[in-house]
């Protein structure tokens, strides 16, 4: 891991949403502080979605000048945008709508469509929003118990085009294609936080953060930006096979 990564453990998975709620409201606020508009890339899964939820209620809700943030996403199922697996009705129903999020500033990545024009007009997207290097201000990543992470699996990185900012990638165990931003757009981002819960991603996160560095078995270990911050949240059972295990404030330095 390089200098600019920290690790913190949380006791449960729901300080682990609470955290990654926390977190965001964090990076936004110091964003808007320098910058009219906030630009954000969510995740799909289930931490995502409880923090989410927590972002949409309670006190957190008001925290967050909302008017002032545009949201993307890192990946997205080849499924309408009504279906249960997409990633953007998943946000649709757990943020967009209860904070009555203006359309305009919502990119969606358009799953319904032929995954090669898809991933093309996303990246046309970003280009004219972004401009040719896009670069974001907070962007939010998953771990699967397979170490991958956005549509990034492992033993397909050698096929991403990793010129381009987003492509159609196909998954063979899943036997369909994704959408999926590449490697140096998410290492372009200024904040990157990649969430992990669960004893089923302990084998895989202690390779991952203990192991020898091969990002095609693991694919999360490619996450590095290059000039910004990389913030690991995990929960206790997700690290339960770290080789250090001080404990929550000692995982909380810097790694």
């Amino acid at each position: 891991m390089n200098e600019n990564s920290t690790v913190e453990v949380l006791p449960d998975e729901s300080h682990l949403a609470e955290a990654a709620a926390d977190r965001f409201i964090g990076i936004v606020e110091a964003t808007l502080r320098y910058r009219q508009v906030a630009d954000v890339v969510l995740a799909g899964g289930t931490t995502p979605r409880a923090m989410n939820a927590l972002l949409a209620s309670g006190p957190r809700r008001g925290a967050v000048a909302w008017d002032r943030l545009r949201f993307f996403f890192g990946d997205e199922r080849t499924v309408p945008p009504d279906d249960a697996e997409s990633n953007y009705g998943m946000a649709r129903e757990t943020l967009f709508d209860p904070l009555h999020i203006a359309p305009e500033r919502v990119f969606r990545i358009r799953g319904e469509d032929d995954p090669q024009a898809a991933a093309a007009a996303y990246g046309e997207i970003l280009v004219r929003e972004l401009g040719a290097r896009p670069r974001f201000d907070l962007l939010y990543l998953g771990m699967g118990p397979d170490g991958h992470t956005a549509s990034i699996f492992p033993g397909t990185l050698a096929a991403i085009d990793d010129t381009k900012l987003v492509v159609a990638n196909w998954v063979e165990k899943f036997k369909t294609w994704r959408i999926t931003l590449t490697p140096h757009v998410i290492n372009d981002a200024t904040h990157v936080v990649i969430t992990a819960g669960g004893a089923a991603k302990a084998d895989a996160l202690h390779n991952i953060l203990d192991g020898p560095h091969d990002p095609d078995l693991y694919p999360v270990q490619l996450v590095a930006p290059a000039d910004g911050e990389l913030h690991w949240l995990i929960d206790e059972a997700a690290a339960a096979k770290l080789a250090r295990q001080a404990g929550a404030a000692a995982r909380s330095s810097s790694a």
